[in-house]
């Protein structure tokens, strides 16, 4: 199933692009719908999925259209899944990605165990009130110090294979992410 036209349920340009070029490369929509505009989603919802669809079916009902929306969490063995559902609140409601990577840094200073995990639930929503939703991981781990130019929000600390994922090239991030996993299963759902 190919949507004709989807918005992406997102403000945030990184994602945005990231997104879009998985969701037309995938032939999951035809045309990614741009220029709209949309009150911001008070992210009040206890999951990722909860989130995922407060979003979704926020802009379906703004406007009209089939809307994608995700929830990305980052889940720190040593900081006992932290911190998860609010990653992007992480050092406060009007914290910067440099903020919230900081914090997360401070507290894991001396963690031996400095394992992660990226999770990502998207939710399509229709304007019929119908939804599907799919989640995707990724494995790796926090490093040191933020490393690499490229990517948004925890990129430049979260490594796999030895590499952040700001060090990474698109093409390749976009191979492995969690936002990737979660559309391909999202994808497979919708028989694609």
């Amino acid at each position: 199933m190919s949507i004709p036209r989807l918005v992406l349920a997102t403000k945030n340009q990184g994602k945005h692009a990231e997104m879009s070029d998985i969701v037309l490369g995938m032939g999951l929509a035809e045309e990614i719908v741009t220029g709209l505009d949309w009150a911001d989603v008070d992210e009040t919802g206890t999951t990722l999925e909860e989130n995922a669809l407060l979003k979704g079916r926020a802009v379906t009902e703004a406007t009209g259209l089939p809307a994608l929306a995700d929830d990305t969490g980052l889940s720190v063995k040593a900081l006992q899944g932290q911190p998860g559902v609010h990653s992007a609140r992480y050092a406060g409601p009007t914290a910067s990605y440099a903020d919230n990577y900081t914090k997360l840094l401070g507290e894991l200073e001396g963690a031996e165990d400095r394992s992660a995990r990226f999770v990502t639930v998207v939710a399509l929503v229709l304007p019929d009130g119908s939804f599907v939703t799919a989640e995707g991981t990724v494995e790796g781990e926090i490093a040191l110090e933020p490393r690499g130019e490229g990517g948004f929000g925890y990129d430049p600390v979260f490594m796999v294979g030895g590499r952040t994922m700001s060090q990474m090239g698109v093409e390749e991030k976009n191979r492995i992410s969690h936002r990737k996993r979660a559309l391909a299963a999202l994808g497979e759902a919708l028989g694609l």
